[in-house]
């Protein structure tokens, strides 16, 4: 088979080669002979043995109907060809011989679909047991691959790999398999009942057929794998953009988002078109051939009928196997697109589900024990790029239940510093200790249990507040979730809710406001309960009233933990057991705010630019209170003459 570029994975490695369908088999046997399950392996058995059961059904079915004429035949002819005045004794045989040719046509469908019902449970629980290690995989994948990558095109692989397998395994066991059992049985009657000429025309009709379906179905694979590929885009931009639905709005960027969706769907209708055309190419091909082979053994059996060699039910028998033959011969083209479709999308998940993580518990690697709670840098360099380093020897400790703040100019490599200590990435040199363990060598479940995050931007899941709060400690009471939410400041606005604590926060937590949401990270860190919290500029996106109330919250969340604050906006760092200025990678000043002050430095720089900037946002706040203020006084005005009246 041809290999063809993944089409789900945007931007990921592409192998020269696909497997095969044996060795995606191979692949898929555990899940397909579920080790410890007996009871669907015993479905496995029974469907096989309903397959070779139906088969034969189906081979005897146009016997029966053989036997059903040459009795009309011979009814008719002993009555010199007058039907119309039979006894009803003389017609006793053919009707029996057309009740079984009914019986064994139910008994096809119904042993064909007891064979379906039974492999059902076989395949979902596959595709249910493949899915849901392909989900907890992509979890445990490293940050940096899913940073590379776009949600939308992650997901469609997910989809179109769960679809593969149950394709795979319904094609393969349900369709190919009885296809080519009833192929080789038909090859048999046809060379015992008649001649081998019968089954050497067959065979060759047979062997044209699927050679004319596997050539024009490899044209159609490179049309389909193109229409995956622009529908994988669309489907991307679709979710990229409904997920920046506000971003879309403040740049009035509807038309612009809806001409690159219409760029990809255009890229779409071309494929798809294609792919029409070349099906009614398929399908007309198909028809030439068999059509032709079927006339040729027809010929053969008239012939044999004229030569008195067989009977007119032998032309029946020849026509009505081959009629049954046909049906599933006119799906091979399907099969075959389909099975090499589904190995495409099997394998784009296998890619996902045998990459390496780039971060990986180490062999005999112990889980974190807290004492105190030290978190130490010790000569930490890094860089996402080799060609662009982010931290250069970065050296500092945070001692147990003190508060550290790291400030600095965008770009210093603040936030590089979080990623680093909850083992996001890891540094090309240095170490990071927390109670002098290196957290390399411990086990990171451990690791990121014992690290509460509050981030700059908080994205809550589509669900409810309870549920968002509830997430920082799964197995927390009712009374717990709401005293951490008392705590973080947010219990009082959840109570004034129609749905309290079930209130619905939409898609990515926009139905709340950023303090809304804030307070909702804050309290579900506080249920969390870690030793040891790192704020990620959790208030510099906030405005000034709101920053002062979260940054009371973070205050009494501080208290008596390990803090390590990531901060933006100085004025809520000024009270920090030690500021650390970060510039460019290196540590350039370190100590308390007023001294940081006294030295005139690159920290007094950044604190008064931040209070040059604040002070004209007061005065143009006050400009516009004093304008709304006028405005008011002067509508009054002028209703008051109509008040007087």
């Amino acid at each position: 088979m041809n290999p063809d570029p993944a089409p789900g994975v945007s931007g990921g490695p592409v192998p020269p080669t696909r497997p095969g369908l044996v060795a995606t088999y191979r692949r898929l046997w555990p899940y397909l002979w579920p080790y410890g399950r007996p009871d669907l392996q015993r479905r496995v058995f029974l469907a096989f043995g309903l397959l070779i059961v139906a088969k034969f059904v189906t081979m005897v079915t146009p016997f029966t109907f053989k036997w059903a004429t040459d009795a009309l035949v011979a009814v008719i002819d002993r009555k010199d060809g007058v039907p119309a005045s039979l006894p009803t004794g003389l017609l006793a045989a053919p009707m029996l011989l057309i009740g079984l040719y009914g019986l064994s046509r139910i008994a096809m469908a119904g042993l064909t679909q007891v064979r379906d019902g039974l492999f059902a449970k076989v395949a979902m629980h596959a595709v249910r047991r493949l899915a849901l290690q392909t989900f907890e995989h992509m979890h445990r994948l490293s940050l940096r691959f899913h940073l590379e990558r776009k949600t939308g095109g992650l997901t469609r692989v997910l989809e179109r790999g769960r679809g593969g397998i149950e394709e795979l395994s319904r094609l393969m066991v349900l369709t190919l398999v009885p296809t080519i059992v009833e192929f080789a049985l038909v090859i048999g009657v046809l060379a015992y009942e008649f001649d081998w000429i019968y089954s050497a025309v067959v065979f060759v009709m047979v062997a044209a057929y699927l050679g004319f379906t596997w050539k024009a179905t490899q044209w159609r694979i490179e049309i389909r794998r193109r229409m995956n590929s622009s529908d994988t885009d669309a489907n991307t931009k679709a979710v990229d953009s409904l997920l920046n639905f506000e971003t879309v709005k403040y740049f009035g960027a509807e038309l612009r988002e809806a001409e690159r969706y219409d760029g990809s769907m255009a890229k779409y209708e071309k494929a798809s078109t294609q792919t029409y055309v070349s099906l009614a190419v398929l399908n007309a091909g198909q028809a030439v051939i068999f059509t032709i082979g079927m006339t040729v053994v027809m010929w053969l059996a008239a012939r044999d009928i004229m030569a008195g060699r067989t009977t007119i039910g032998g032309f029946v028998l020849v026509n009505t196997m081959l009629v049954q033959l046909s049906m599933p011969l006119n799906f091979m083209g399907m099969i075959y697109r389909e099975i090499k479709q589904a190995l495409i999308d099997i394998d784009d998940m296998f890619l996902i589900l045998h990459r390496n993580p780039e971060i990986a518990d180490r062999p005999g690697a112990t889980p974190l024990t807290i004492t105190a709670g030290t978190v130490r840098f010790e000569d930490v360099r890094f860089a996402y790029d080799p060609s662009r380093p982010i931290l250069k020897g970065v050296s500092f400790e945070v001692p147990a239940g003190r508060t550290v703040a790291i400030v600095g100019p965008s770009g210093a490599g603040k936030s590089t510093l979080s990623r680093l200590l909850f083992r996001f990435y890891e540094p090309q040199s240095g170490r990071i200790l927390i109670d002098g363990q290196d957290i390399a060598q411990v086990r990171q479940n451990s690791l990121r249990a014992a690290i509460g995050m509050v981030p700059q931007d908080t994205v809550l899941f589509n669900d409810t507040i309870g549920y968002n709060i509830r997430y920082g400690r799964w197995d927390a009471t009712e009374a717990q979730v709401r005293e951490a939410a008392s705590l973080a400041q947010i219990d009082r606005f959840v109570s004034a809710l129609p749905e309290g604590y079930d209130t619905p926060v939409g898609e990515r937590g926009l139905k709340l406001s950023g303090g809304e949401k804030q307070r909702v990270a804050i309290a579900r860190t506080i249920l969390k309960g870690p030793p040891i919290l790192v704020l990620d500029e959790a208030t510099s996106a906030l405005d000034s009233f709101t920053e002062r109330e979260i940054q009371d919250a973070l205050d009494k969340v501080s208290q008596g933990r390990t803090t390590l604050v990531i901060a933006h906006r100085l004025s809520t760092v000024v009270n920090a057991d030690e500021i650390i200025v970060l510039d460019r990678g290196v540590i350039v000043e370190r100590g308390r705010h007023q001294d940081l002050l006294d030295q005139g430095g690159v920290y007094a720089a950044l604190w008064s630019r931040q209070r040059e900037a604040d002070a004209a946002l007061a005065i143009l706040k006050r400009a516009e209170d004093e304008r709304i203020t006028t405005k008011d006084a002067a509508a009054d005005r002028t209703k008051e003459p109509a008040l007087a009246e």
